[in-house]
């Protein structure tokens, strides 16, 4: 007969060995750009990665620009560049579900005049256009995320509109999920992103900001990034990294890939 300490041992190994396969096929990549209803093929102007679909997580990494072999000099070169206005709809198609609870943001960062896409290497000033957090808040059982309703699955694509006042110019669109499941500690946090290619035409006058550097955006005690997200409940988000150019707003109801938008800065469900 077991022990009452064999059994315990048991029983989380059990655990563990059905929770660990499923955490790594809640892994997911940005590989397909949205533009104004139609999705491009995987990889055709979204910067390709060299570690399958696997997460960064040292927020100091120079990986965070645009995920693992986002700068690879090959994969640059292939990545086509997409020609698109200021003020049209963009998003991501993501290859698997947003499988974890946590917020989804857009930076973007303008390419020295002269430098083509495929030489720049995101080493520049990037700004946040876009941020969706949480749906609502319960006093009894914490935050509730737009990307993961109901907890029990992810979106899959997202869409918001390009801001009318950008600057006409070529910028990586930087897409990123933050995966708050093991948050709690230090190194916890799961970053998922990826990089699009975009010239963008008909720009407005606007001057973005402010600006961050990728790495150095974040840092790893951010209270949005060090986080225990289950207990006891937290009773707000304070999402990392700057506030969202133009208007410093927080969507809080996700905008899908073929449905009407409500906008870009709804307000968190009561």
């Amino acid at each position: 007969m077991l022990s009452s300490a064999s059994s315990t041992t048991t029983a989380l190994a059990l655990l563990l060995a059905s929770v660990l396969p499923q955490a790594a096929l809640a892994h997911y990549n940005f590989e397909r750009l949205i533009v104004n209803g139609e999705a491009t093929d995987p990889y055709e102007y979204v910067r390709s990665t060299t570690n399958s679909n696997s997460p960064i997580q040292e927020v100091t990494s120079p990986n965070m620009i645009c995920n693992q072999g986002g700068n690879d000099a090959a994969i640059r070169a292939r990545t086509k560049t997409y020609e698109l206005a200021a003020g049209s709809e963009v998003g991501f198609d993501i290859n698997s579900e947003l499988g974890h609870p946590g917020p989804l943001y857009v930076y973007m960062s303008r390419a020295p005049d002269g430098v083509e896409l495929s030489d720049y290497q995101g080493d520049g000033d990037w700004f946040k256009v876009y941020a969706l957090t949480t749906s609502h808040i319960e006093t009894d059982t914490g935050l509730y995320w737009a990307t993961f309703p109901g907890s029990q699955g992810g979106a899959q694509n997202f869409t918001f509109t390009l801001p009318e006042d950008l600057p006409t110019g070529n910028y990586l669109m930087r897409g990123e999920h933050i995966a708050l499941h093991g948050a709690g500690s230090v190194g916890g946090a799961q970053f998922y992103m990826g990089c699009a290619q975009l010239a963008v035409t008909g720009g407005g006058s606007g001057t973005p900001g402010p600006t961050v550097k990728f790495p150095g955006a974040y840092a790893e005690d951010d209270p949005g990034v060090l986080i225990g997200i289950y207990w006891p409940p937290p009773q707000e988000y304070i999402s990392p990294g700057p506030p969202v150019w133009p208007g410093e707003c927080e969507d809080h109801t996700l905008n899908s890939w073929g449905q009407d938008s409500d906008g870009d800065c709804n307000p968190m469900a009561q």
